[in-house]
């Protein structure tokens, strides 16, 4: 049975799907999305193929960096600099800080709605397709990058790849999170709700959101939760 995507990227990267998805993006920005402008980080969502095969690129942050994303899984992207014109900007320099990639923003398809990250602080995710990546040089900073992999769109489309957590807050139910599993590491926390967002745009007949929220998001995890 072929997987979806086909040879050369093609299907989730081919040319008729990257057109759905602009238009798709630049439609909601169009209608007035609010945050994106506003927001104080950006990370880039490295869609690429993988030998043929549509992927997702992540990255392990570096434990050198210390703090509360020390060692989680990640895609590239930080704090906005002054000097970054948009979002797309901060995510662009932090890819080539990051990971030594100089992308041009033609590779950009646009913005994901702007997410509340543990801290409070707004992120912008930027889709760009980065082609084959055995076509580029990679030369991530160990300062800033313990590992990079990818994840095929095959694997995170599996429902048996994905999971889910609930959290309750005072004995209650408060919001369910997705989690993506059975990769070299789990996938998690906001790095998995953009994956789910990516997912969405891309596959949308396919995948089905786990993120369930009862009222605003939250800004910190809570202690206590269950997964499935």
């Amino acid at each position: 049975m072929a997987e979806p995507g086909g040879a050369n990227g093609g299907g989730f990267l081919s040319s008729g799907s990257e057109r759905r998805c602009r238009a798709r993006l630049a439609a909601a920005a169009a209608g007035g999305r609010r945050g994106a402008a506003a927001a104080a980080a950006a990370v880039l969502v490295p869609l690429c193929s993988v030998r043929g095969r549509p992927a997702l690129l992540f990255t392990l942050r570096s434990r050198r960096l210390g703090g509360p994303h020390s060692g989680d899984v990640s895609f590239p992207g930080g704090r906005r600099d002054p000097a970054d014109g948009d979002a797309v900007a901060t995510a662009l320099r932090e890819t080539r800080e990051e990971l030594g990639l100089a992308l041009g923003a033609p590779r950009v398809w646009g913005q994901l709605r702007p997410l509340p990250d543990r801290q409070g602080q707004m992120v912008a995710p930027v889709v760009a397709n980065l082609g084959a990546l055995e076509d580029l040089t990679l030369t991530p900073n160990p300062d800033e990058v313990e590992e990079v992999f990818t994840l095929p769109l095959a694997h995170l489309l599996r429902e048996e790849n994905q999971g889910y957590t609930h959290f309750r807050t005072a004995g209650r139910y408060g919001y369910t999170l997705p989690v993506f599993l059975n990769g070299p590491h789990r996938v998690w926390g906001l790095t998995a709700i953009i994956t789910e967002l990516t997912l969405e745009l891309l596959a949308p007949d396919r995948y089905r959101r786990k993120t369930h929220m009862l009222a605003r998001s939250p800004s910190s995890r809570p202690p206590e939760g269950s997964s499935a």
